[in-house]
């Protein structure tokens, strides 16, 4: 069985990142664009990093350009975006492919946790239990401030 400590990604300036690294901690892993109409959603994930940061809770932000070439930027264009217009201090990924044969393995598993179908749109939610093993799916429409979504993490963070 695999559990999220598992995989690893990259960074977003280009650093290796271990995913081991979350251990004890529940993570929302969040496939980002800065140029959707949900992009607005940066500002509520820095909100929630920063009122969960040191609970328990990692946000994790994996840019992604197969929704309507909504990320065309370069990692260092993504991450200066994010800085200036929200402030993000939550960790970032380089771009990846969230569905197709060039998949991220860490969103086959996630898919595979969760029924198996494809991520829809930008700013799909998957929250991962702190023992990295369970997973819970939420829309791209769940805004950071949702109420089932917050009331997951709470229990999440526990």
């Amino acid at each position: 069985m695999s559990t999220l400590g598992d995989f690893s990604a990259t960074t977003i300036t280009g650093e290796p990142m271990p995913l081991d690294q979350f251990s004890g901690k529940a993570v929302l892993v969040v496939n980002v664009a800065s140029q959707c109409g949900l992009t607005p959603q940066y500002a509520g994930l820095e909100k929630l990093h920063e009122e969960y940061d040191g609970k328990g809770l990692v946000v994790l932000g994996m840019p992604c350009n197969q929704f309507g070439a909504q990320e065309p930027g370069t990692e260092k264009e993504i991450a200066t975006f994010c800085e200036t217009k929200f402030g993000v201090k939550f960790p970032m990924t380089a771009k990846i492919e969230v569905n197709g044969a060039g998949r991220h393995p860490l969103y086959a598993w996630l898919i595979g946790e969760t029924g198996g179908a494809d991520i829809s749109w930008n700013f799909e939610k998957f929250l991962i239990s702190k023992d990295g093993r369970k997973v819970q799916r939420f829309s791209p429409r769940a805004t950071p401030e949702d109420a089932a979504l917050r009331e997951a993490i709470r229990k999440a963070t526990k």
